[in-house]
């Protein structure tokens, strides 16, 4: 791993041999690519220590539980977790549903509400539209402010104690608005509601600390934080998790099966039935590592220098609108008048620069800021002043066609 010394700017690209030189890669928003520290890990686990976990008393399926176990706990620190708080699941995606359909499902009634915002991603909108339809619940909307991010002074004063829930982006994965955790807890907790926190994009660049940000649940996704896929992290309260009921039956989740009765584990044992991704939580603990060898401190104070930079290089161009906030976090969102971000990202992709264009998962977000799509530049360790230039270079293509 070729991790700078500390006083000097990030030079990683070298790390991730999917880039190859001359392609700017602006879609880790999406998915981060991998370090090699990481891919060897997971060939490590499939090929030399592969075993089953959690059953098997010959020696090598004990090393390799062991591991497991070790990863679940190296994992919860870079959260300021312990390990019995820490669920592994499929993605931040499936972390939601299971707290939706374990203790949303459990807890609330008819008459109950459920507050969101208008910048959440589908997966924080639509496992709270099922459950409340299910239960009889409502569900309301924070709006934004002027710059983009989510309103807690409005939060404050909509905030009631017929509601039960408050789900909201940590890091918006659109418009990179970083949402004061600590403070939007404080507002739920002064009606007794619970609070759940999507950190998917914040966990690869801020310092997360679920005890000093004051949330109830906190979920993430390995792929965006330089792990693999099929891999996630649901953190709850021990307290919150020993009270839910299992998601999902099968093995391994349970305490004592008969055909009369069926007793389960305790958590977070019980919320992982069947065989796990094991080689996935080697791989995301590997993914914790290299994030901490380098600092989310110069993560976040790299990604921040190059979001300016794009943001100054975009504002030179009259037809485009940037959104978002000046201090988001890796991610710069625009709209070029005239032009689809559907054509912006094909002629980028002809230049060599990898962007997202669309809606992101974000329709409500999109009608709210009166735009059908975006196009979306996220930026990462392994990005640098080069891939920026590379961005400016493409747009003033895009200019030069579309005319």
């Amino acid at each position: 791993m070729t991790v700078a010394v500390s006083d000097r700017p990030l030079d990683l690209v070298a790390d991730f041999p999917a880039i190859p030189e001359g392609w700017a890669y602006l879609d880790t928003a999406a998915t981060a690519q991998k370090p090699r520290a990481v891919i060897d890990a997971i060939t490590r686990g499939y090929d030399t220590t592969y075993a089953t976990v959690h059953r098997g008393v010959y020696q090598r399926s004990a090393d390799m539980t062991l591991a497991y176990e070790a990863a679940r706990a190296n994992i919860a620190a870079v959260i300021g977790a312990t390990s019995d708080e820490i669920v592994f699941v499929r993605g931040a995606t499936e972390a939601i549903n299971l707290v939706a359909q374990s203790w949303a499902a459990q807890n609330l009634k008819a008459g109950d509400r459920i507050l969101l915002s208008m910048l959440e991603h589908h997966s924080n909108i639509v496992p709270w539209q099922m459950v409340a339809e299910r239960v009889g619940a409502a569900i309301d909307v924070i709006p934004l402010t002027e710059d983009h991010r989510i309103d807690l002074d409005a939060m404050a004063a909509m905030i009631r104690p017929e509601h039960k829930l408050v789900a909201l982006a940590h890091v918006s994965n659109v418009l990179g608005s970083v949402l004061d955790v600590a403070k939007a807890s404080a507002i739920a907790h002064s009606v007794g509601a619970k609070i759940l926190i999507d950190g998917c994009q914040a966990v690869p660049r801020v310092t997360v600390d679920v005890a000093a940000l004051g949330c109830d649940f906190y979920v993430f996704s390995g792929h965006k934080l330089y792990g693999p896929t099929g891999i996630g992290v649901l953190w709850a309260r021990a307290e919150l998790l020993d009270a839910m009921p299992p998601y999902q039956g099968g093995g391994s989740m349970i305490d004592r099966v008969s055909f009369e009765r069926t007793t389960y584990a305790p958590a977070p044992t019980r919320f992982e039935a069947g065989t796990p991704h094991i080689v996935g939580a080697l791989g995301l603990s590997a993914a914790v590592d290299y994030v901490r060898a380098i600092g989310l401190d110069r993560i976040h104070a790299h990604e921040t220098a190059l979001v300016r930079e794009a943001r100054a290089a975009l504002a030179h161009v009259n037809s485009i609108r940037v959104l978002g906030p000046d201090d988001s976090a890796g991610i710069v969102s625009f709209v070029m008048e005239g032009v689809h971000p559907h054509d912006i990202g094909t002629i980028l992709d002809e230049s060599r620069v990898a962007i997202r264009a669309g809606h992101h998962c974000a329709q409500p977000l999109m009608a709210a800021l009166g735009v059908e799509a975006t196009a979306r530049a996220s930026f990462a360790v392994y990005n640098g002043p080069e891939d920026v230039a590379a961005l400016a270079a493409g747009i003033e293509r895009v200019k030069r066609i579309f005319g």
